[in-house]
């Protein structure tokens, strides 16, 4: 079995006397499309916040490639390999495609810029933001402002820019949302393509989706592991049915 790429241990986040989430342990390994569920509340997008940096655990570790990284701040952890998308897209609108993954790859040059030189005289970081853009397929559209993108193109810009900064662990919250039938299918592909070559941790609502492309899945209910599986075990799991599967409410973060 493959070493966890990004492991969480006892991962605890209280806001006062609410425990968001409280001793979660999730492990994600390369190669591996890891979905996270549950319903309103359940604490997935705290979680993700909380391996990506952007909070702080109240108790608990998060290890990177066997590193403890516990309380870095979030530019810190992503310049050691892990990106992230977020549930309300966050491009930059009167920028064109190409010029959203071109800032992104900036944020890994090893030295600062020089202002006073023109942003494409750097070949290193227009290839990486060309590559992002290609492994999303959205090369046709670099010079379209994204603005005028569909929805569904642009939570793939927002994956491209991901891509740009060049991880190898992915936290996907909820690429779906909001998109139709026909990007919504042409964002599973594309998650389960980048799946091959990184370890990826996806929250989603889409439940056919989530159990045709995922490997592992966690079910967190009130901010705790309910249960982590195969899609079969799962689906097959009294507790998750009556919790979350089976419930027929309404689904959220």
């Amino acid at each position: 079995m493959a070493d966890p790429v990004l492991e969480a241990r006892g991962l605890t986040r209280r806001f006062g006397g609410l425990s968001a989430c409280d001793g979660v342990a999730i492990a994600l390994k390369r190669g591996e499309l890891h979905a996270l569920l549950g319903p309103n509340g359940a604490g997935k997008s705290t979680l993700i916040n909380l391996l990506s940096g952007d909070l702080v655990p109240s108790q608990g570790t998060v290890r990177l490639f066997g590193r403890d990284v516990t309380g870095l701040p979030a530019h810190a952890i992503s310049r050691l390999g892990v990106g992230r998308s977020y549930q309300k897209t966050n491009v930059f609108m009167p920028f064109t495609v190409f010029e959203n993954c071109r800032l992104a790859a900036q944020s890994r040059m090893g030295t600062s810029m020089r202002f006073a030189r023109p942003a494409h005289a750097y070949r290193a970081v227009a290839d990486a933001a060309r590559q992002a853009l290609a492994a999303v397929g959205l090369e046709a559209r670099a010079d379209s402002p994204v603005a005028t993108l569909s929805h569904g193109e642009q939570r793939q810009v927002e994956i491209a820019m991901t891509l740009a900064t060049r991880p190898r662990v992915l936290l996907l919250d909820e690429p779906l949302a909001g998109t139709g039938a026909e990007e919504s299918r042409a964002i599973v592909a594309l998650v389960e393509r980048l799946a091959r070559d990184h370890a990826i941790l996806l929250v989603e609502h889409d439940m056919d989706a989530v159990f045709a492309v995922a490997d592992v899945l966690t079910v967190m209910v009130n901010g705790v592991v309910l249960a982590s599986g195969t899609p079969a075990d799962i689906r097959g799991n009294r507790a998750v049915q009556e919790a979350y599967l089976g419930d027929g409410g309404e689904h959220g973060s």
